[in-house]
């Protein structure tokens, strides 16, 4: 009999009743039962597995993205910071809380041979990285008022398809059974930790907490470089700091400047035109 809970169906990991889904709220607020979280699951034998499937029993995900900032002063100008310089940015490490299955361990939903399926057991047996991806789905709401043309710097905004999940009677109203989802692609991941099958006597329940490093985080669809048009751009007229109005396209009552940053007037809640 098949292991149904790491035979990839529908776009999950499993096709078992663990992997079956259910509906979510549709609200403005971005809520957890949205998100989801797709791995590559491990194919016995040498049958292609080039995608990924979304990960069950995952009880929490977390990514954090941090840097340095590195204080300029001058000598003589007194206790004044001539400007704040971003450092490199913090190496990103990812956590992950999943249940322990009989069938499946943390090393098979993350692509590797372990468990039923063969001899990985600790992360000396990890030979070949993987990756990740976070889909934080739009509800019914956001899908409306989401702008429908989408432009080169949005690629990262996709449709997202359901109708594996046969949804019944979808078919019959529903013409398409899609949402909108915002993609943040974990690439070339090396788990850094991973706890085993550690029994405790006041709880039967058995979690594995899965620990990765990622080599680089994207949106997995657009090109990044020098002139990717990312914000705050006042060489475009975003004149997010009056520090570097200098390079601003803006000129004359357009530009903002320190002698009339708190002439605020009109309704906008910016500086209104000719108050400077």
């Amino acid at each position: 009999m098949a292991n149904t809970d790491s035979t990839p169906a529908n776009g999950a990991q499993g096709s078992s009743h663990i992997y079956d889904y259910n509906s979510s709220p549709n609200t403005r607020a971005a809520i957890s039962q949205k998100v989801r979280i797709l791995t590559p699951v491990y194919k016995p034998g040498q049958e292609q597995n080039n995608l990924l499937y979304q990960l069950g029993v995952c009880s929490s995900f977390s990514a954090d993205f941090n840097r340095s900032v590195e204080d300029i002063r001058g000598i003589g100008f007194g206790d004044q910071i001539a400007e704040r310089v971003p450092g490199v940015s913090d190496p990103v490490d990812v956590s992950i809380e999943r249940t322990l299955m009989y069938l499946s361990n943390g090393h098979q939903a993350f692509g590797f041979a372990g468990g039923v399926d063969g001899p990985v057991r600790t992360l000396q047996h990890h030979r070949w990285p993987f990756d990740i991806e976070q889909q934080l789905v739009f509800s019914s709401i956001a899908d409306t008022e989401t702008p429908t043309a989408v432009f080169e710097n949005q690629q990262g905004l996709r449709d997202i398809d359901f109708s594996g999940q046969s949804v019944t009677g979808a078919s019959d109203y529903y013409t398409e059974q899609k949402h909108k989802a915002i993609i943040t692609y974990f690439e070339a991941c090396w788990m850094t930790s991973i706890s085993g099958a550690n029994p405790t006597a006041d709880s039967s329940l058995m979690a594995q907490s899965i620990s990765a490093a990622a080599q680089d985080v994207h949106d997995l669809f657009s090109t990044y470089g020098e002139f990717l048009p990312s914000g705050n751009d006042p060489t475009i007229g975003q004149n997010a700091t009056i520090r570097h109005n200098n390079v601003s396209v803006a000129s004359g009552n357009d530009a903002l400047s320190r002698s009339g940053a708190e002439d605020v007037e009109g309704s906008s809640g910016g500086v209104a035109d000719g108050g400077l």
